[in-house]
């Protein structure tokens, strides 16, 4: 509109001959700034995803591409499909699966060596390297307890006690005649005054009549071995070694080897002068 016309009343505009210019419309320089911009936006999205893949140069994994539901699923909607095994693997790297936690197996290998028998527990090597000592050079032999030294081995009721001996009876049955071992020369064996011998049977010491056995000559056959306290012995059986003769409940009976300090006192015992 021409700054040199009056502009007419609005409720009049025909009287005067002016018209409003309508050959453009309103906000059309906005509108092309808007559109122009839009392009530009477009065109830098296209580039830039344009110039990704090409520095990837991998087409996008199955699992990223969008597909439509199964019939079960309301229609119109989009969901991602589940990746499968045999994905795509990821450049320069080789794909390995994670080999399983090995299991043991119950068969033994063949290159497995079998555990070596337990061997049955000895006296320490140097109680029996050492020499024990020698009885004593009279016809008698009495045998006295190391940890109850007012006690000797007896003879009563046929069986081998533990006992402080009284009477001049109980004297001659505390008293044996040590002899060359019956299965075994180097070891000893104890007679009685009435012809028998002291014989272990069913682990039990006694007093019994020889029939001539071998079995009876090794039952009645003892070795000694050096015990730990000072000029005592222990005696081993022949037939059962590992085995010692030891008191327990006065009693003398023949058991296994153990590394404990009250067996040791138990099984020790001074060869002493006969007491008859």
């Amino acid at each position: 509109m021409s700054e040199e016309k009056s502009r007419p009343p609005q409720d009049h505009p025909w009287e005067s001959g002016w018209a409003p210019d309508t050959s453009r419309a309103p906000g059309t320089r906005r509108l092309w700034l808007a559109g122009a911009l839009a392009v530009a936006t477009v065109t830098a999205c296209v580039t830039a995803i344009t110039v990704m893949d090409s520095r990837s140069g991998e087409p996008t994994p199955a699992a990223a591409q969008p597909s439509t539901l199964s019939s079960s699923a309301p229609g119109g909607l989009i969901s991602f499909a589940t990746p499968s095994e045999k994905g795509t693997d990821r450049p320069g790297k080789e794909y390995r699966r994670p080999s399983p936690t090995p299991t043991t197996s119950a068969s033994p290998s063949p290159d497995a060596k079998p555990e070596p028998p337990r061997k049955k527990p000895k006296p320490p090597a140097a109680d029996r390297t050492s020499k024990p000592p020698k009885p004593p050079a009279t016809h008698g032999t009495s045998i006295r307890s190391v940890n109850y030294p007012d006690r000797y081995w007896q003879i009563s009721g046929g069986y081998v006690t533990l006992a402080a001996p009284g009477s001049a009876s109980d004297r001659g049955d505390a008293t044996f005649e040590r002899v060359a071992g019956l299965a075994d020369s180097s070891c000893y064996s104890f007679a009685t005054a009435d012809g028998g011998y002291l014989r272990h049977r069913s682990f039990v010491l006694r007093a019994e009549r020889n029939d001539g056995s071998s079995l009876f000559g090794k039952d009645a056959t003892f070795c000694p071995r050096p015990a730990s306290h000072s000029g005592a012995v222990m005696l081993e059986s022949v037939n059962y070694p590992g085995r010692f003769l030891r008191h327990r409940n006065f009693q003398l009976r023949l058991e296994p080897y153990q590394y404990d300090g009250l067996y040791r006192a138990d099984s020790a015992f001074r060869l002493v002068a006969g007491l008859d």
